[in-house]
């Protein structure tokens, strides 16, 4: 039994299309709100919240692999839920800030997560992925407004990449041999600055979609109501602040592992065009 938590998330679901694509059943889909949940017929549906571990303890009966976000819950205690409950594997997405920027604070919570796995007795596998594609998502309200899109460190390309290309190498490792105890970098085929993603996403919504660059210290005067001021100044860090070549590097391990070439930001771009309209 696979158990994929956040089955309804950018990256759950994902996986768990794939993962049932591919005949790798039994599955198991857990998620905060059921009522999201459209998954087939054949993969069983759990509802389960991550800040109350034992609401989770349902859904891991019976799991021998477990895949698991990092940081959406006290995964000290999630993950000693999977291990009573028998778990042997569990694929772990981290951050690829670990490796790149280990002094800032999201990137220590999450390699003490990654040493909790290890530590765990529970045989693991660890994604690292760079920023996310999705992450867009927040310009959206803006650009369905028609109000210009403002970003710092507008022409600073990184790696950024697609969501289902995570869920790709997620699957691999959940259902091939090989991977247990590795650790993968993930990112996409090409670097692609701010300026550019909102050029993607003009032309795959089909619209006009202004765009200005903005200083670090502006940028911060709303992140930091959004997310905090350390976690504000984390993102703007990675995201042009204290960029270095580990951050942007482009590799290959996406295609690597899975046999297709990862994801372009404007293949995103196409397949979300309606969050944008």
């Amino acid at each position: 039994m696979i158990l994929v938590t956040g089955a309804t998330g950018n990256i759950g679901s994902a996986l768990l299309k794939e993962l049932h694509d591919c005949g790798a059943g039994p599955l198991r889909g857990l998620t905060r709100d059921a009522s999201r949940a459209a998954f087939p017929a054949d993969v069983e549906l759990y509802e389960g919240d991550f800040g109350v571990p034992e609401s989770l303890e349902p859904a891991m009966a019976g799991v021998r692999s477990l895949f698991l976000p990092s940081r959406v819950g006290p995964d000290a205690d999630i993950l000693a839920a999977a291990r009573r409950a028998g778990v042997e594997h569990v694929v772990l997405v981290s951050s690829i800030t670990v490796r790149t920027h280990p002094h800032l604070g999201p990137a220590g919570e999450n390699l003490a997560v990654e040493r909790l796995l290890k530590d765990s007795g529970m045989t693991w596998t660890v994604l690292r992925p760079t920023q996310f594609a999705s992450n867009a998502l927040m310009w959206a309200a803006s650009i369905r407004a028609g109000e210009t899109v403002r970003a710092p460190f507008a022409d600073t390309g990184l790696p950024t990449i697609h969501p289902a290309d995570i869920a790709s190498v997620a699957r691999v490792a959940l259902t091939e041999p090989g991977h247990r105890g590795r650790a993968y970098a993930l990112t996409g085929p090409e670097p692609v600055s701010a300026r550019q993603q909102v050029e993607a996403i003009a032309a795959a919504a089909g619209r006009e979609v202004p765009f200005t660059g903005t200083t670090r210290e502006e940028a911060r005067g709303w992140m930091a109501e959004v997310f905090g001021e350390e976690a504000a100044d984390a993102v703007l860090d990675v995201t042009g602040g204290d960029v270095n070549d580990e951050l942007l590097a482009v590799r290959d391990t996406v295609a690597h592992l899975t046999g297709a070439p990862g994801r372009t930001f404007r293949q995103w771009a196409e397949e979300n065009a309606a969050a944008f309209r």
